[in-house]
This record gives structure tokens, C-alpha cells and sequence, in this order.
């Protein structure tokens, strides 16, 4: 799920070669039932999305949580590829 516009997300997809889909939350009306929101009015990133991963799988049951308060912590590949294998997506 990205704060990021549908059409941006479509042109990284393409020139990636990402063959699953990302979500766009443009009008960020999930990512705040997600926690991944900053919703402090008094932050001066008010509004933005955190670093959140998500894995959710083929029947929409959300598998795997990691939110980081702080965008420049990132979750490590092979803790994301457990994830992803466990959830069986």
C-alpha cells in the first residue's frame, strides 16, 4: 500500500517488472486503519505514510505487520521472504 498515485505505481510496476500488485492509497483513507499514518496534526510530517510492509494473501487475510516509525529503518530482505513464504502468497 502506497500514498503514492495509481499511475506512479503503474509506471514502477512497468519498469521494474513487478509482476503483483501494489496498492494505492492516495486519498489515504486506509492507511490510517493500518497504523501506517502519521496522524499527529501537530507533526510536521502530518498526514504522510510511515514505512510499513505488509503481506497479505491470496484470500485478503493480512499475514505479516512490520511499521516503522522511522522511514529510514527498513526491513531486511529475508525477514520480508519468510514472510512472504509462511503466509503462502
Amino acid at each position: 500500500m502506497s500514498a503514492d498515485h495509481a499511475a506512479t505505481l503503474k509506471a514502477f510496476t512497468d519498469a521494474n517488472g513487478v509482476k503483483h500488485p501494489l496498492l494505492s492509497d492516495f486519498r489515504r483513507q486506509m492507511l490510517p486503519e493500518y497504523g501506517a499514518m502519521v496522524t499527529d496534526e501537530k507533526s510536521p510530517i502530518y498526514r504522510y505514510a510511515k514505512r510499513a510492509f505488509f503481506v497479505i494473501d491470496r484470500s485478503g487475510t493480512v499475514r505479516f505487520i512490520k511499521i516503522h516509525d522511522n522511514a529510514l529503518d527498513l526491513l531486511k530482505p529475508e525477514d520480508l521472504l519468510k514472510a512472504l513464504k509462511e503466509s503462502g502468497a
